[in-house]
This record gives C-alpha cells, sequence and structure tokens, in this order.
C-alpha cells in the first residue's frame, strides 16, 4: 500500500488531482490526459494490468500517471537498472581481462608447468581474439608445454542461469550461459553462443550442409534438413551440446544456438588455436583456479563499459546484461545485492522491488514503472549521462526499434529501452514534445495477450507525447512482424529463428 499513497502524495505536490480511472490531470494540459486515457482504454487491454507515468524530465514534475507504483515484471526495462547501476559501480572504464599465466619455467622452447587461460568474463571475446593469444604465445618462443591445459574460469560462479528464467529458453541464442570465460561469434556478441550455418544441397531433396562456426569438438550438429523450401529449424537438445537441424531449406541460413558450458567451447576453439600455431600441450585440460603468483605471459583486454553498454541496449542483449550482474558480484545474487548499494542514487528503494537478474529474464523480478521514471531522471545527472542516452533505441531509427514509429513525431526523437516476455510488455524512456518540452515515461503492460499487440499501444502513447503542443499525428506506422496468436505449449520451441518476433526473452515477441 505504500507505493500507491505515495503516488498520489507525488500527484498532489505536482499539483494534480486523481481521476476516477487512476490518471493525473495536468492543470495546463487535460487534453493530453484526456487522450491518453482514450489510448489506454482500448478494448485489447481488458484484463491486463497497466502502468503508465509521465513526468517532466528536468523537472521532475508528475504531467501523467495511472497505477504507475505498482510492481510487475517490467522484462528487458530491467537493463535500464542494471546498466546505470553497473556505470556508477564499475564505473564507463570497467573492462575484462583474458589471461595466459603460468607458475611454470622456460626451458628453451618448452615451458616446463601448466599453461593457464584464465577469463573475468569478457562477453565479447572472439576465435579471433583467442587465436591472437595462442600467437602470442608463439612468438615468445613456446612450441611446447609440458604440463596441463587449465582453465581457469573462477571469477563467476558455476550457475549458469539466473532464478526464474524458463527452461525451455535455454536452447536459444537470448539464453545462454553466463561464463568467466565465453564466446561470442557474432558482431553483436552473442556471448555463450556459435553459428550454424545450413546450405542447400545440390538438388531438390537433396541433404543440406550443416556446419558449425567456430569449428569445434564440443558442439554435434545432427541434420535430417532437406533441400526444399519448407522452411528449417535449428533447435539444440535440452541439457546437451547436440543441435538438431529439420525441415528444408533452398537458401543459405544461419542460426543462433546456446551452448552447454560456454568455457568447454572455449576450451576446444583454444586447443584449436594452439595448434594452429605449432604449440604442444603435452598433458590433459582440467579446470581450476590458476595459481598464485602465476606469470603472465600474454593478456587481452575487452572494450570499456561505456562502448559495452550500446550493443546491450540497442539490441536488448541478455547475456551482456548478466555479465554486469556477475561483473559486480560473482555471482547472481551477490551481483545483484552489490548493485542495488547504487540503486537509492538512481531513485530506488531497494526495499521496494525484487531483482534476481539483470535482463529482466526471471519470472521472478518486479519493478514500477515509478521507480524507471525515477531512473531516467536521476541518469541526467550523471557524468556518463550522454554516453548511456546514445546507447537507447532510437525510434525508426535503430536497435530495437528500429521499425517502430516511423514518420511520426516521435522518429528520430524518442530514445527508450523495450521490453518483452510472454504477457508482458514495456517501453520506458525519453521524448521531446513538439513544443519543446523534454519528458520521460514509463509504460508497463502485464497480463496482456500478444495478439492484441501491445506494442502498438505503446507506440501510440508515445506519439501523443511527442506530438504534445504541437499538431495532433496520426497513428503511427509500426513496421513488425504482425503478431499471431501463441502456438501449443508443446510448439513453442519448434518456432524457426527467423519467425520469432524480436526476440528478447521468450519464446516468442520480445524487445
Amino acid at each position: 500500500m505504500k507505493f500507491r499513497i505515495l503516488g498520489v502524495v507525488v500527484a498532489a505536490a505536482a499539483g494534480l488531482t486523481l481521476t476516477s480511472s487512476g490518471g493525473a490531470v495536468a492543470v495546463d494540459n487535460e487534453a493530453l490526459t484526456r487522450d491518453l486515457d482514450t489510448i489506454l482504454a482500448d478494448p485489447a487491454l481488458t484484463g491486463a494490468d497497466v502502468g503508465l507515468v509521465v513526468r517532466d524530465a528536468n523537472t521532475g514534475d508528475v504531467v501523467y500517471t495511472r497505477t504507475s507504483s505498482r510492481r510487475q515484471q517490467v522484462a528487458s526495462n530491467m537493463k535500464v537498472l542494471t546498466t546505470t547501476a553497473a556505470l556508477d559501480l564499475l564505473g564507463p572504464d570497467f573492462k575484462w581481462k583474458t589471461e595466459l599465466l603460468s607458475a611454470g619455467t622456460r626451458n628453451g622452447a618448452t615451458l616446463q608447468g601448466d599453461l593457464v587461460l584464465r577469463g573475468t568474463g569478457d562477453p565479447t571475446m572472439s576465435r579471433t581474439r583467442y587465436a591472437a593469444l595462442a600467437t602470442a604465445l608463439k612468438n615468445s618462443g613456446v612450441t611446447k608445454v609440458s604440463g596441463s591445459l587449465v582453465i581457469d574460469d573462477t571469477a563467476f560462479d558455476a550457475q549458469p542461469y539466473g532464478s526464474g528464467w524458463a527452461w525451455d529458453d535455454e536452447p536459444f541464442s537470448y539464453s545462454a550461459e553466463t561464463s568467466a570465460l565465453t564466446l561470442s561469434p557474432d558482431a553483436k556478441f552473442s556471448a555463450g553462443t556459435v553459428i550454424v550455418r545450413v546450405k542447400p544441397g545440390a538438388a531438390a531433396g537433396a541433404p543440406v550442409v550443416a556446419t558449425v562456426e567456430p569449428e569445434n569438438d564440443r558442439v554435434l550438429v545432427v541434420s535430417t534438413a532437406t533441400t526444399g523450401n519448407g522452411g528449417v529449424s535449428v533447435e539444440r537438445d535440452h541439457g546437451s551440446n547436440i543441435i538438431r537441424v529439420s525441415g528444408s531449406t533452398n537458401v543459405e541460413t544461419t542460426a543462433l544456438a546456446s551452448v552447454k558450458d560456454p568455457a568447454g567451447l572455449v576450451t576446444s576453439v583454444f586447443r584449436n588455436a594452439l595448434r594452429e600455431n605449432g604449440i604442444e600441450v603435452v598433458g590433459d585440460v582440467r579446470k581450476a583456479a590458476a595459481p598464485a603468483g602465476a606469470a603472465v605471459l600474454a593478456s587481452d583486454q575487452s572494450m570499456p563499459l561505456s562502448q559495452l553498454i550500446k550493443p546491450l541496449l540497442k539490441d536488448s542483449n541478455n547475456m551482456l546484461a548478466e555479465v554486469l550482474v556477475k561483473s559486480a558480484g560473482k555471482s547472481f545474487t551477490n551481483g545483484v545485492n552489490q548493485l542495488s548499494t547504487k540503486w537509492s542514487g538512481l531513485g530506488v528503494d531497494p526495499n521496494g522491488v525484487e531483482v534476481f537478474d539483470g535482463s529482466g529474464m526471471s519470472r521472478l523480478d518486479q519493478f514500477s514503472p515509478d521507480f524507471l521514471a525515477s531512473i531516467l531522471i536521476k541518469a541526467k545527472t550523471k557524468p556518463w549521462f550522454a554516453t548511456w542516452r546514445d546507447a537507447l533505441p532510437v525510434a525508426g531509427v535503430d536497435g530495437t526499434l528500429v521499425n517502430r514509429m516511423k514518420n511520426t513525431p516521435a522518429a528520430g526523437n524518442l530514445r527508450a529501452k523495450t521490453g518483452s516476455l510472454s504477457g508482458v510488455s514495456a517501453l520506458s524512456g525519453y521524448v521531446t514534445t513538439q513544443a519543446g518540452r523534454e519528458l520521460v515515461f514509463s509504460l508497463v503492460q502485464n497480463n496482456v495477450l500478444l495478439f492484441n499487440s501491445p506494442k502498438s499501444i505503446e507506440d501510440r502513447i508515445a506519439v501523443r507525447l511527442a506530438s504534445d503542443g504541437g499538431t495532433q499525428a496520426a497513428a503511427p506506422q509500426t513496421q513488425s512482424v504482425p503478431q499471431q496468436r501463441k502456438a501449443p505449449a508443446q510448439e513453442r520451441t519448434k518456432v524457426p529463428a527467423q519467425e520469432r518476433f524480436d526476440v528478447e526473452c521468450s519464446w516468442i515477441g520480445t524487445c
């Protein structure tokens, strides 16, 4: 109850009155209140739980509020909290190191002792960069390691997934394992995944050729797909590294699949790199912490956090968000606890929310639109604000908003974080009205039906805010795949990747 009471107090302090429908009427903007009330009265929201707050970005004055103090699932809007708290706690210049170490000694071209590959969580590491570490070792004169190859992923604990994550999301790239030694096979830093490439055969009905990138001995691709036009499915078996390709295709296609034990994938890729550089490892491979005092033989350093937040927010990259949590405190639980020390400075009461991860994939997370709006306002006072704001998707321009609100006053104007899970849709960010007033807003919808197009509700509200003080704009043209009813539960994981509607973190429809 305290959150509802606080909501009324804030509204009263801003010179507002509460309507019977729960909206707040601004003294000089009854038209905006009426229009927002009308949008939220859409029959598509019948049975849904919706919270909306609009505030002046500079004064904090409440412009409109409707049940905005209620805690809800906010999906990927949780990344607003994670990234801002991480910038405060870790700092914009924070970087991850990946190192080769040894406590052994050199005897000519032989390293007498173990060779240790130690990671600290860099989610941007690639096959090329692991190969560069092997090349650096060769260039130092080492061609033989008499001991073992030791894999040190102890910077993070062994829990691969956040509490409350859906087990049937496991095969997909947006729900990969979080590991201190991981690998991204693409430019979007899809950590903990591999690319499966499927090429059609020479004639209709012939088997396709399915391969995995980077090449490794941990992932097994089993294909029953043939050459044709029926569509192809790529899916990893639960709890294993068997990836099955089925269906048919007559064009070359690629898909991402998560892997079981990313550190194991890295081990295979790095051993290949050592062989390619002519370096022999005599001993076995084992996992262990690097010995104290081990010397650094070669190292790699990531981009700074200030740069990483751009792909994290623009593409709503779940795995980058989870790396921030574990970098803050080794485990999900302790990482959230460490980040929470910065929440009050962002306008969030640590005792008024439930947070279990960094991406918002957990169904246990509980957060309110009021707190999201507070973060947006407090962030403006931070030294890293300009960099962070520029990392948010821009309506009609890039990121997860690239195809939304084109040819409206919101296009190129609104910067906001998207969020979706099945039954959840959210949008929070900044927009400047045609009258020149900068607003922050947060709209969170729970218990919504995807085929009722909750994204169109968000777009209508966003465009109305962008139009305020100017000519009323037409309904936004959202250029996205039409929402459809859910497939039956047993069919959900069989939806091909290219048909998964801007997936962020649920089997269908997210971002």
